[in-house]
């Protein structure tokens, strides 16, 4: 394990949990449920939901069996994300890292409580897309470099 993965994994993980954190208090501050506020025109819009479920309302109702599997998540990437050989691999175990652990700390905190917590969406495309949060994009963009890299042919962590 080489220090400065840890440091990138951490650091960068860290960064998207205060950023993803800080953007679900203001749209609880700011944002009232059920009202849309255009953000960027029709394209993207601030829609402010609860969401039990995963992905896609995957799981509807059941938040705690998310709860483990992101706790375990965590644990794994914590574990395995330093010992990544390159800056690139570091860098994207840190944002899935951030991600994962921002929807795990709504589960965690939220109402109605542990390990049933609510997760803050409150992103919105047009044409039925599902209400999203800045969490979601760093799992959803880290996965997608992950497939992307895989697909040409790079190990995991080399």
């Amino acid at each position: 394990m080489s220090r400065s993965s840890l440091y990138r994994v951490i650091g960068v993980g860290t960064l998207v949990l205060a950023i993803d954190q800080v953007s679900k208090m203001f749209a609880l501050k700011f944002l009232e449920p059920g009202n849309s506020t255009a953000f960027l025109g029709e394209f993207l819009k601030f829609y402010l939901v609860r969401n039990d479920s995963a992905a896609f309302s995957i799981g509807n109702g059941q938040t705690w069996l998310f709860t483990i599997f992101s706790s375990i998540a965590v644990a794994l990437l914590l574990w395995f994300g330093p010992r990544t050989q390159s800056k690139s691999w570091a860098l994207i175990a840190g944002l899935l890292l951030g991600g994962v652990a921002g929807n795990l700390v709504d589960r965690v905190t939220r109402s109605p409580g542990f390990p049933n917590g609510q997760v803050i969406d409150f992103l919105q495309l047009p044409f039925g897309f599902a209400i999203f949060n800045l969490a979601d994009t760093a799992i959803v963009v880290a996965m997608s470099v992950v497939m992307i890299r895989i697909i040409r042919g790079h190990k995991i962590g080399q």
